[in-house]
């Protein structure tokens, strides 16, 4: 079968899959902050020697990008970059009572909205707080988005002074034309200087984010976007498709379904920014994601140590994550829980002395079983099974094997070389809370 009849087939709506179950069929009505804190506790004195991941979300932007699917809070006023801070290192604190002790960071990541948009001092009071009298463990992976139109040179420094060493940059695309229609600008000049200053500086991993998909995409635009990307070489590359859920993200309807590349066309796009980066010598890592060999994530990925968590793609593999900010997600093996979603109701609790946990879930034992048949297919491109498959499972994926995206040998799951462009419909056969619950309105973008 052609990849455009294949597209055609497969590009239904699908979960990314950072989690199972995915957040839409968490059994949130049986959850409560009590039971994440029992679970994190039981968790933590298990696994507390590895130390933990910490994600902090930092929501704020001066402007809103339209294509942008995150939890952001758009406005100038950078007043609101202190009493932030205050919150977030009162739920530090609380987890650390918590826990007993400082806990060991094997693993720290600033998302947003946009980290950059605080002030480098702030940034160094917050991070230096959090990580105790001396900076970060040399070992630790620590890493940032920035925007390159306000990542300045003392972000950069006052970071990479701290222990941080890797960098993530969105781009999401050159083109004028598309920059105008998501309101995201920046320059190819802006951004290989941004890059310069980071190696100077010692950076040993920088990630480019690129979206195909996007409004007024086409391929001229894309290729000339691709190679400006090489040109600068970033370490990563993730390039990803554009998830269009406006009925999530009201900011998406600044554009129609009409500007939006759709069906061969869109596959088209897909197709050459990743045979562009596979020539460049970029290695094809998990779903989206592209490597130099020399970068980390491909060291882990040949090592079969590449992991997935809800900060996506990591070459950390820990039991522990937590999440501190506005609608942050938290895992510690067992149990997931989700900050509260506005920036008010998030300090509201934080300053009651709640952690500011609003929904969750309990990992059943089926859960947990199909979550490590998923990671490893997300993260390893295969999965054993145990026992027999479950021929409900083998009937889901029959027609990829017979596509010859998919192939089962004994107890084994394999994707093939072509299948890695359908990873989500591959696991989306093994999510058992999707099949027994067929969502009733739209839950997740198209996979391709």
């Amino acid at each position: 079968m052609e990849a455009a009849e294949l597209l055609r087939k497969y590009n239904i709506a699908a979960p990314r899959y950072t989690s199972y179950p995915t957040v839409p069929y968490w059994d949130s009505q049986n959850f409560d902050a009590t039971q994440w804190k029992s679970r994190l506790v039981e968790a933590y004195c298990q696994y507390k020697d590895e130390g933990i991941s910490l994600y902090i979300h930092l929501p704020f932007c001066e402007s809103l990008c339209t294509y942008c699917g995150c939890n952001t809070r758009i406005t100038k006023n950078h007043g609101a970059e202190l009493p932030y801070i205050d919150a977030l290192l009162k739920e530090w604190k609380m987890y650390c009572s918590l826990l007993g002790e400082l806990p060991k960071i094997k693993e720290i990541h600033l998302g947003g909205g946009t980290p950059t948009f605080f002030s480098a001092a702030n940034l160094k009071q917050l991070l230096r707080t959090i990580a105790g009298a001396a900076q970060f463990d040399e070992d630790a992976a620590c890493s940032f988005e920035g925007h390159p139109d306000n990542t300045t040179f003392e972000h950069l420094q006052t970071l990479r002074n701290l222990g941080f060493k890797r960098l993530s940059l969105g781009i999401q695309d050159f083109d004028p034309k598309v920059q105008f229609m998501i309101n995201r600008y920046q320059t190819p000049a802006q951004v290989e200087q941004i890059t310069k200053l980071a190696r100077e500086l010692g950076y040993l991993s920088i990630n480019f984010d690129l979206i195909y998909g996007l409004p007024g995409q086409n391929i001229t635009g894309l290729t000339e976007t691709i190679e400006e990307t090489i040109a600068i070489k970033p370490d990563r590359i993730a390039f990803y498709s554009y998830a269009h859920v406006p009925w999530i993200k009201a900011g998406q309807r600044h554009f129609t379904e009409s500007d939006i590349p759709q069906g061969d066309e869109k596959f088209a796009l897909y197709s050459k920014g990743r045979e562009m980066l596979v020539s460049a010598g970029y290695e094809e890592i998990g779903m989206d994601h592209f490597a130099l060999k020399t970068d980390s994530l491909y060291v882990a990925n040949e090592q079969g140590k590449l992991h997935r968590n809800f900060m996506g793609y990591t070459d950390q593999h820990t039991h522990i994550l937590l999440g501190l900010g506005v609608s942050a997600i938290s895992d510690c093996g067992t149990a997931f829980a989700q900050n509260a979603k506005t920036v008010e109701e998030y300090k509201n609790l934080i300053v009651s002395e709640n952690l500011a946990v609003q929904k969750g879930h309990s990992l059943t034992d089926e859960d947990l079983y199909i979550r490590k048949h998923i990671l490893d297919l997300m993260c390893q491109n295969n999965t054993c099974f145990t026992e027999d498959i479950p021929e409900e499972v083998i009937e889901r994926l029959r027609p990829m094997i017979n596509d010859r995206l998919v192939v089962i040998r004994n107890r084994e799951v394999k994707i093939r070389p072509l299948g890695k462009s359908f990873l989500r419909n591959v696991c989306m056969a093994l999510d058992e809370r999707l099949w027994q619950k067929q969502p009733q309105t739209q839950l997740f973008s198209a996979a391709i």
